[in-house]
C-alpha cells in the first residue's frame, strides 16, 4: 500500500511538472471549429428571418398562399403555390427514379455481388455523386429532353419531367450508399439462420434484411427527397421559369430554388418587395428542408434495430 501511494504521488508530481500546452490548445481549437458551424447556422437563420419579415409585413399571408405569381408586374403578386407545386412535382419524379434504382443497387451490392464486382460497381456508382449539378442540368436540357420529345410529342422544351428524371439519377448514389450501409449492418447470423431454414438469397434479402434495415432505408429516402427539394441548377436550366400554376409535367414549372436564382441575377432591385421575396422563399425552403431532415432523424431513431 505504501509503495502504491509513492507511485501515485510520483505520477502526480510528473503531471504537475510537465507542461501540457497542446492539451490546452487543441481542445480550444476544436471547440472553435465546432462553434463556427453553429454560429454560421444562426447567422443564416437570423438573416432569413429578418429580411423575410420585411416581405411578410408588406404582403398578406392570404396572397402568399395563392396561385397568382407575377413578381415583376407593375402591380406585383406573390402567390407561392406554383413554386411549391413545381418543387414537389420535380422532387416526386426524382424519387420515383432514385428509390427503385437505388434500392435495387443496394440490394445487389450488399446481398448478391461478389467482392470483386462490388469493388468495381460501387465506385462507378458513386462517381455520379461527384458530377457537378450544372452538368446534370445541361444533360437534362440537351439530351434527355430531346429524347423524351420523341416519345412525348407534346413535351415542351422546358418541362418538369426531364429535370425530375435527371435529379433522380443524381440522387441514386445517396439512396444506394446509405441503404447498402444499413443492410450491411444487419448481423450475419440472421441471414445465415434464414438460409439454414431453406430460404433463398432473394427471400433473405426481402424478408429478413430489408425489414431489419428499414430505418436506414427510410432515412436514405427522406434525405434523398430533401436533396431533391434543394436542387438548384438542374431545375433552373431544364425546367424553365414559368410561374403559371399547373400540374402538367410536360410543361415548364418553376421551383423555389430556380425562383431564387432568377431573382438574384438582377431582376429585382434591392430593397423592393420582390427582392425580399427571395428571403421569404429561402426561409420556406429552409424550413421545408430542415423538416425533412428531422423526419429522417425521427424515422431512424424510431425504427432503428439494435443488435
Amino acid at each position: 500500500m505504501e509503495k502504491e501511494t509513492k507511485v501515485r504521488e510520483l505520477i502526480q508530481k510528473k503531471i504537475k511538472e510537465k507542461n501540457y500546452v497542446m492539451d490546452k490548445i487543441v481542445p480550444a481549437f476544436l471547440l472553435t471549429m465546432a462553434l463556427i458551424s453553429v454560429f454560421t447556422t444562426f447567422g443564416i437563420v437570423i438573416t432569413l428571418i429578418t429580411d423575410a419579415f420585411r416581405f411578410f409585413s408588406a404582403v398578406p399571408i392570404s396572397e402568399v398562399f395563392s396561385t397568382d405569381l407575377a413578381p415583376l408586374n407593375k402591380n406585383p403578386r406573390f402567390g407561392f403555390i406554383p413554386l411549391f407545386v413545381g418543387t414537389i412535382t420535380t422532387s416526386l419524379i426524382a424519387m420515383m427514379v432514385a428509390v427503385p434504382v437505388g434500392l435495387a443497387a443496394a440490394i445487389y451490392l450488399s446481398q448478391f455481388a461478389s467482392q470483386r464486382v462490388r469493388k468495381v460497381v460501387k465506385p462507378m456508382l458513386e462517381v455520379l455523386a461527384g458530377i457537378p449539378t450544372i452538368v446534370y442540368g445541361f444533360f437534362a436540357y440537351s439530351f434527355v429532353t430531346p429524347l423524351l420529345m420523341n416519345l412525348i410529342p407534346s413535351l415542351e422544351a422546358k418541362n418538369a419531367l426531364s429535370p425530375g428524371i435527371v435529379m433522380g439519377i443524381m440522387i441514386i448514389p445517396m439512396v444506394a450508399s446509405l441503404s447498402e450501409d444499413a443492410m450491411n449492418a444487419v448481423p450475419e447470423i440472421m441471414k445465415e439462420g434464414a438460409l439454414g431454414l431453406g430460404s433463398t438469397k432473394l427471400e433473405v434479402a426481402f424478408k429478413v434484411v430489408i425489414p431489419a434495415a428499414i430505418s436506414g432505408i427510410l432515412s436514405s429516402i427522406v434525405l434523398g427527397i430533401s436533396r431533391a427539394i434543394g436542387e438548384t441548377m438542374i431545375v433552373t436550366i431544364a425546367s424553365g421559369s414559368s410561374k403559371a400554376f399547373t400540374l402538367d409535367i410536360t410543361r415548364s414549372m418553376q421551383t423555389m430554388t430556380s425562383y431564387i436564382v432568377e431573382f438574384t441575377s438582377g431582376d429585382a432591385a434591392s430593397g423592393t418587395t420582390g427582392y425580399y421575396s427571395l428571403y421569404a422563399v429561402g426561409l420556406l425552403l429552409f424550413v421545408f428542408t430542415m423538416g425533412m431532415n428531422q423526419l429522417a432523424h425521427y424515422i431512424s431513431k424510431k425504427y432503428r434495430e439494435a443488435y
